[in-house]
C-alpha cells in the first residue's frame, strides 16, 4: 500500500499495462508532457514518443486514429483533456468506435480508452465543467466509468485496458491531488459498485466527485441517528443494479445523487428501475438545467452540497 494521489495513480496504472504489453499507446494534446493534469507524468521519457504520441489540436483527428489503432490491433488510450472538447469527435465515438464490433459481427474490436473528464472545474465557467456520463450510457456499444478514489482510478483504468471494448473513462477534473492508499495487487470489476458506509434508513448512490460530498453528509446523519447506506457506483454502464436493488429492498428509500444536470441524468433511469423492481420511494439530486457559470455565486448554484443531501433525506423519512 502506498499513498498517492488520484492523478500518480492514474500513471501507476498505465506504467504496469504499458510495460506488460507493447500494444498500449498513449495519444493526446500535451501528454509527452504529462498532461494538463499530470495523468501521464514521466511516461514519454520512460516509453518515448512512439508509444506516448503527442498530437495536433484536432479531437476528431485524435480520436478517428484511436479507432483505427484499436482496429489494426493495438490498446490505444486516448486522451481528450477535457468531456467538454471530446464533443468535437462524437462522431468517432458514437458511429465508429461504438458500433463497429456489431456491425462486423465481432471481426473488428476497438479496445480503446477514451480519457474525458469531467465535472464542475473551479472558475472554468461552462464550456469546461460539464458532466455528461448520461449521454455516453445511453448509447450501446460502450463501457462508462466514473472513478472517486486513486484506488479505482489505478484500479478501473487497468480493468478499461483489459475489457477489449471501447471505454469512456470519465474521471473528475478536481479530484486529480486527491490523496489515497492505493494497493497495486487490488484489482476491480467493472460493472461492480462498492457498499462505502452500511445503513438501514436510506440507500444513497453515487459517484464520482458527488461520492465525497455524500460521504460527508452521512457522517452527519449518522450523528443525528439516521444511518445511511452509502454505494458508490464505479461504472455507469454496466451500473451494478443487484447491488442497488438489494439495497433498496432493505430500506425501502433511494436517494440518487450526481453533479450532472438532473433533467434527464443517470439518477433518473437509477430511480426508475429501483421503482419498478422493489417498489421503494425514490428520490433525484442534480444540478438544475443551467450553464455553469463562470461567477463563484453562480458555479455554486450547480453545485450539490452536504446540506442538500441531508435534507434530501430527512424529506423522504418523513
Amino acid at each position: 500500500m502506498a499513498v498517492m494521489t488520484y492523478a500518480e495513480a492514474a500513471v501507476l496504472a498505465l506504467q504496469h499495462e504499458m510495460n506488460a504489453d507493447a500494444n498500449v499507446v498513449v495519444l493526446g494534446e500535451d501528454v509527452g508532457r504529462g498532461g494538463i493534469f499530470g495523468q501521464y507524468k514521466g511516461l514519454q521519457a520512460q516509453f518515448g514518443a512512439q508509444r506516448v504520441i503527442d498530437t495536433p489540436i484536432s479531437e476528431a483527428a485524435i480520436l478517428g486514429a484511436g479507432v483505427g489503432m484499436a482496429l489494426a490491433g493495438l490498446r490505444p488510450v486516448v486522451e481528450m483533456r477535457v468531456v467538454d472538447f471530446a464533443l468535437c469527435g462524437m462522431d468517432e465515438i458514437v458511429n465508429q468506435a461504438a458500433k463497429n464490433r456489431f456491425m462486423f459481427g465481432g471481426q473488428g474490436r476497438v479496445p480503446m480508452v477514451v480519457r474525458m473528464p469531467i465535472g464542475i472545474w473551479d472558475a472554468s465557467a461552462a464550456q469546461h465543467s460539464q458532466s455528461l456520463e448520461s449521454w455516453f450510457a445511453h448509447l450501446p456499444g460502450v463501457v462508462v466509468v466514473c472513478p472517486a478514489t486513486p484506488q479505482d482510478n489505478y484500479s478501473l483504468l487497468r480493468a478499461a485496458l483489459a475489457s477489449g471494448d471501447p471505454v469512456v473513462y470519465m474521471e473528475h477534473k478536481t479530484l486529480w491531488g486527491l490523496h489515497g492508499e492505493v494497493d497495486p495487487t487490488h484489482t476491480a470489476t467493472l460493472g461492480q459498485a462498492q457498499t462505502l458506509r452500511a445503513g438501514q434508513a436510506v440507500t444513497l448512490v453515487s459517484w464520482s466527485k458527488q461520492v465525497q460530498v455524500c460521504a460527508e453528509a452521512c457522517a452527519q446523519l449518522a450523528q443525528q441517528g439516521i444511518e445511511v447506506e452509502l454505494i458508490d457506483l464505479r461504472t455507469i454502464w454496466p451500473w451494478d443494479r443487484q447491488s442497488v436493488l438489494n439495497s433498496c429492498a432493505r430500506t425501502g428509500h433511494l436517494l440518487v445523487v450526481h453533479e450532472a444536470v438532473q433533467a434527464a441524468g443517470f439518477g433518473a433511469e437509477i430511480a426508475a428501475t429501483a421503482a419498478e423492481a422493489t417498489g421503494c420511494k425514490v428520490k433525484r439530486l442534480g444540478a438544475p438545467r443551467i450553464p455553469v457559470g463562470y461567477a463563484p455565486v453562480l458555479e455554486a448554484e450547480s453545485r450539490i452540497s452536504p446540506e442538500q443531501v441531508m435534507a434530501a433525506v430527512h424529506a423522504m423519512l418523513k
